[in-house]
């Protein structure tokens, strides 16, 4: 049997969970989900790292000791991943009984094999990052990460033979190509390998420094460096060296983690597993930051996003839809929540929830709610199955590496491709001309791909995606579901059952209104003079109010025919850059052409397959050389534009009252 073997990095207790746990985690858990219905046997760990300088410093701000201290934040992480819907196998602790046995072994073992030795070594110490720094290494004098002076300390110490082990990493790195991925991350260390400055590693602290960490097994007067402490958490959290799941699960071992560790994870960790006598992990994959207004998450900035606020604000699964669709894997992603609504609401309202209301709504109008058995064929519907089965092999290649946004861009060509089948095809029409052979395999044709869609999406979205399954009929087990087989198999959905008769699993989101400015303190009025004068302009009369707009009779609104249609084509209107020809199915048999001032809101493709509301008896006009048969209606919000649409798929040409 296949195995995956997915960690997170332990994440570091000084801090409450942010916005960058939750994704990596995030991550891990969707991968796990994905790799389930590969067919593959998963272990997925996380945990926490609870030793070192910062940790005391941290629990002496809050009045703690160490121990209470980890514990308590440890929890939050702990805590966090039910209401992010982890599905992790094991949480670790480095405080735990089990790990620090295996890293003093470990320990031990690099230690009698001659490859740890105790030397003199001065140098500049980050306590932010709990590491020595070069003078290569320093950025104008500071370290790169804390953007602070390191203090310079000499102390005897015990070293790791790193050094030792330089053209073997590097070796190895090039005759694997997958250790390290991306590959911009591969290059990186590369590069260091290749430039023969690799030094050997201090590994551990003196207690008359710090006390809280695992005293080494070789000299009580010392304990380990916090690095070479918890990376050993991999192993050690798999029972190493002689627990079943380390020999079933570590030869499959993918690390994941975020790319300011990335040293630590593709030199210190490899090393030391070759010194140690272990097989390398499979592959290290590196993602980047989340920034907020182009700047990482800091505290000391203030600008720390927490995941609960907006997995409560905007629901969890469209909350993780988001993570995993914005940010391309190994690259930065700038977070706002104009961009988590403006995706929500054009991806999962627009696109996927217009799919299943619409089709749930023709299924129980035409057939009762009652799954038909498809009968009459035609091409489109070859076109659409073979649309289906490239966008499923997409979202499966690209999962397997990492890349989440493209993989998730590929199985929406299958969800706008839908949408677009449903207008291509015209259910409406055919109900209407009693071709009812036709209209069962398009409903079919329609609900078959719905399912593989939900099937998909469980990795990303496992709430939303069984919701979905439901209202399909259909109780989700994952361990009956194979993603390969889904490639060529075609008719699971069993006819006769019976469907739900809408879906509002997506409703769309505004963003919350922020709030007001305070307003700016008005200047004195100067006091007047006895003389009239001529009015200088900053003492100018205020501006009058704007007139309100007249109110008009019933009648008066009853003369506007507003129609919903569909979009049938769009594109630039040749000779005006804020101007699009939009071309609008409203049930008059030919599309009629609409100039819409929309080219800075929408691209045409996005337009294509949307419903929108239009002004259907607005007298013919010239716009640009372009006849224009009527007005497209928006509301304008913030700097953006929304289009009006129904909130569920109806027929084009339906009146607006």
């Amino acid at each position: 049997m296949d195995r995956f073997y997915i960690t997170t990095p332990i994440y570091y207790v000084n801090a409450k969970p942010h916005l960058g746990h939750a994704y990596t985690t995030t991550v891990a858990d969707a991968v796990t989900r994905f790799h389930k219905l590969m067919g593959a046997e998963t272990y997925f760990l996380t945990g926490t790292d609870e030793h070192g300088d910062k940790i005391v410093k941290a629990a002496e701000a809050n009045g703690q000791s160490p121990q209470e201290y980890v514990d308590a934040i440890s929890a939050r992480f702990r805590d966090l991943l039910p209401e992010m819907h982890i599905s992790n196998n094991d949480f670790i602790r480095t405080t735990e009984p089990r790990h620090v046995k295996v890293v003093q072994e470990i320990l031990q073992k690099v230690f009698d094999a001659g490859d740890i030795y105790f030397g003199e070594y001065g140098g500049h110490y980050c306590f932010g990052c709990e590491r020595f720094y070069t003078e290569k290494e320093l950025v104008d004098g500071k370290c790169p990460d804390h953007q602070t002076v390191p203090e310079y300390i000499a102390e005897k110490n015990y070293f790791f033979r790193m050094s030792k082990y330089q053209d073997w990493l590097r070796d190895h790195i090039r005759k694997n190509p997958d250790f390290i991925r991306p590959e911009s991350y591969k290059n990186e260390v590369l590069s260091l390998l290749e430039s023969g400055e690799l030094e050997d590693l201090c590994i551990s602290r003196p207690k008359s420094r710090l006390t809280w960490g695992i005293e080494l097994p070789f000299d009580k007067d010392y304990v380990t460096y916090v690095w070479f402490d918890a990376l050993i958490n991999y192993v050690s959290a798999l029972g190493y060296p002689d627990g079943d799941k380390f020999a079933q699960f570590w030869p499959h071992a993918n690390h994941l983690v975020a790319k300011d560790i990335l040293k630590p994870h593709a030199v210190f960790w490899p090393t030391m597993l070759k010194a140690a006598g272990i097989e390398p992990y499979q592959s290290l994959n590196v993602h980047g930051y989340w920034l907020v207004k182009d700047t990482k998450m800091s505290k000391s900035i203030g600008n720390v996003i927490e995941p609960l606020a907006m997995k409560d604000t905007y629901g969890l699964d469209a909350f993780r839809y988001f993570l995993l669709r914005d940010m391309s894997f190994g690259q930065d992603s700038s977070f706002s929540e104009e961009a988590l609504v403006g995706r929500l609401n054009a991806e999962l309202a627009n696109d996927l929830g217009n799919l299943f209301n619409r089709t749930l709504s023709m299924t129980h109008k035409y057939f009762e709610g009652k799954i038909p058995r498809p009968d009459v064929e035609d091409i489109v519907d070859a076109e659409i199955k073979k649309l289906g089965q490239q966008a499923m092999e997409a979202f499966q290649e690209n999962f397997s590496d990492f890349k989440f946004s493209r993989g998730l861009e590929g199985l929406w060509e299958l969800v706008r491709g839908l949408n677009k089948y449903i207008d291509a095809t015209a259910p409406w029409t055919l109900f209407k001309e009693k071709n009812t052979g036709r209209l069962k395999t398009v409903i079919y044709v329609l609900l078959e791909n719905m399912r593989k869609i939900a099937v998909h999406l469980w990795p990303v979205m496992p709430e939303a995606s069984e919701k979905m399954l439901a209202q399909l009929g259909i109780s989700f087990d994952p361990a009956k579901v194979n993603l390969p087989k889904e490639l060529d198999v075609w008719g699971l959905l069993e006819s006769g059952h019976t469907v739900a008769e809408t879906s509002n699993l997506f409703p769309r989101v505004e963003l919350p209104e922020a709030a007001p400015e305070p307003e700016a303190p008005k200047k004195a009025k100067k006091p007047a003079k006895a003389k009239a004068e001529k009015a200088k302009p900053e003492e100018a009369a205020p501006a009058a109010p704007a007139e309100a707009i007249p109110a008009i009779e019933f009648e008066d609104f009853q003369k506007l025919d507003l129609r919903v249609g569909t979009v049938k084509e769009a594109e630039k209107h040749p000779e005006a850059d804020r101007l699009l020809l939009v071309r609008v199915d409203v049930g008059e048999g030919e599309p009629r052409q609409v100039v819409a001032g929309i080219a800075d809101f929408f691209q045409p493709e996005d337009l294509v397959g949307r419903q929108v509301v239009i002004v259907a008896n607005l007298k013919p006009r010239k716009l640009r050389k372009q006849v224009s048969q009527g007005m497209i209606l928006a509301v304008k919000s913030g700097d953006g534009l929304q289009l009006l649409t129904p909130t569920a798929g109806v027929e084009p040409g339906s009146k607006v009252s």
